[in-house]
């Protein structure tokens, strides 16, 4: 049996296909960060928002869990996204969110260019609430539990992220 090049872990054709996204911000400490997830009619979806450093905040997220738990077969994963030429974070979750830890990593956008970002499961950094972990399990891709995409890191103002789709790829296959 051969493995594929990609599995896709999320596609946008329409609401009722996609897993239940979740807008999680700092107004849970807080904050007065505001964010929300639409979907367009052209199959993608848009993260956008405000990020406000008030009070402490400072960062808005959306979070879904994954449905594809084993992605052990694969090298990492590759978004196809449009950007506003701020950097965002990815994290995979192996237990499931809110009290477990991210494995994350950041990348940069080009301001309203389509790219093809692509996720070395190796570069992902375990955390917790934003915190380094250093003594954390390594990240199991046997065991993905959950997705979230994130903007942090003093980035106050609007933002906008629109996201094609997110695949399980063998790198340099996507």
């Amino acid at each position: 049996m051969s493995v594929p090049d990609a599995v896709a872990l999320f596609t946008f054709s329409s609401v009722d296909a996609a897993p239940p996204w979740q807008v999680v911000n700092d107004g849970v400490m807080g904050g007065r960060s505001s964010s929300t997830l639409q979907w367009t009619e052209e199959g993608t979806v848009v993260f956008r928002g405000t990020v406000s450093l008030e009070q402490g905040g400072g960062f808005a997220s959306v979070r879904a869990p994954v449905d594809f738990h084993d992605l052990s077969a694969f090298d990492g994963l590759a978004l196809r996204l449009r950007g506003d030429g701020q950097h965002y974070t990815l994290a995979l979750y192996n237990e499931s969110p809110p009290r477990s830890i991210a494995y994350r990593t950041s990348f940069a956008t080009e301001a309203e260019a389509w790219q093809t970002i692509q996720i070395p499961f190796a570069d992902l950094a375990p955390s917790f609430r934003g915190r380094p972990v250093p003594d954390a399990p390594p990240f199991e891709a046997s065991r993905v539990q959950a997705l979230s995409l994130l903007i942090a890191d003093e980035q106050a103002g609007p933002f906008r992220l629109e996201v094609a789709w997110v695949r399980a790829v063998q790198l340099g296959a996507a």
